[in-house]
Formats: C-alpha cells, structure tokens, sequence
C-alpha cells in the first residue's frame, strides 16, 4: 500500500507530515486547493496502476482507495482514470477541485463500483462534505454507496472497516 510522502502543509504551521499534497486551510477546504500537488501525486498512483497491470493483473482486480485525504487523492485520481477499476473507496473524504473535476470524469471511471463512508461527527473533514461527493457521483451516474456513520469523527470504526471488507469481498471475489 502506497503512503504519502514527508512534505510541509500550510495548514499545519509549514510543518512536516504525510501528505499527498498541499492543505491550504482545514477551515475553507475548496477555496484555494493545491491542484498541481495533487496532480503529482495522481501520476504517481497512475504508475502504481499500470506497475500492476503490466504485471499481469487485471484492472478489474484493482481497487483504489484511501483516508481523509488519501481519499480525496482517490477520488480525484479514479475519476479521470481511463482504466474501469473493480472499485474505488472513499473513507472521510470530499471532493477536490470540484468546478474542474466533474468535467473530467471519464467514461471508464462512471463503471467503477465506489464505497463511500464518513463519520457524522467529523469535525476536520465536515459530514456535508462527505454527502457533497455522494451528490455528484449519483448526478454523475456512478454505482455508489454512501454510508454515514453516527457520531463517529475524522476516523474509521469497526462497523465502517466490516461494511468496506464486504465491499471489497464483492469487488474482489477469491480466485480459485
């Protein structure tokens, strides 16, 4: 599993963290948003992607997905992707970008099944946010599930991890 690289965040005083790009504010998530950072790190992803299917795995077989921004990084990333991945999963996220996104979305990408979860009392990603991206993938044709999770914050629980193993079970059945 890929993790964000070590780089400064704006929101967090310049300081140092996991990020996959730049956070300009917690508080105004989508007025100014580091586009570019988080089409860096969408190439990286994408390489990722074809790394396994060059190895031999279908992409039907891939699922993309990810945590708070990691999520955001999905999301963003599968969206404009030319390949139909087996699902795409969205824990606590929201939607980048989305004036210039929505437009992008490809073809392959609206045949992506897509879990969607988010804790109702999140208070650094807000819940609306989280029914934001619901909004837009059904408008958008996608075959997506939203689950809110009462009064659980900016993290996962037991019942979000068991409701996403299921997902993926269905996505992503055994081989014999």
């Amino acid at each position: 599993m890929p993790h964000a690289p070590m780089q400064a965040v704006t929101a967090n005083s310049g300081m140092r963290m996991p990020s996959w790009y730049d956070v300009m504010s917690l508080d105004e998530i989508s007025s100014v948003e580091d586009e570019a950072g988080m089409n860096m790190s969408m190439m990286q992803i994408n390489e990722l992607i074809r790394n396994e299917i060059d190895a031999g795995i279908p992409a039907d077989r891939i699922v993309v997905g990810g945590f708070s921004q990691g999520a955001v990084l999905s999301l963003f990333t599968v969206l404009q992707s030319e390949h139909r991945l087996a699902g795409l999963v969205v824990l606590s996220g929201y939607l980048p970008v989305r004036d210039r996104l929505v437009p992008r979305i490809t073809n392959a990408s609206k045949h992506v099944p897509v879990f969607q979860a988010h804790g109702t009392a999140d208070e650094i990603i807000p819940y609306q946010y989280g029914e934001m991206i619901s909004e837009v993938l059904k408008k958008n044709g996608f075959d997506a599930v939203f689950k809110a999770y009462q009064h659980m914050d900016h993290s996962t629980c037991n019942d979000e991890i068991h409701d996403m193993q299921q997902f993926l079970a269905k996505q992503i059945p055994e081989q014999n």
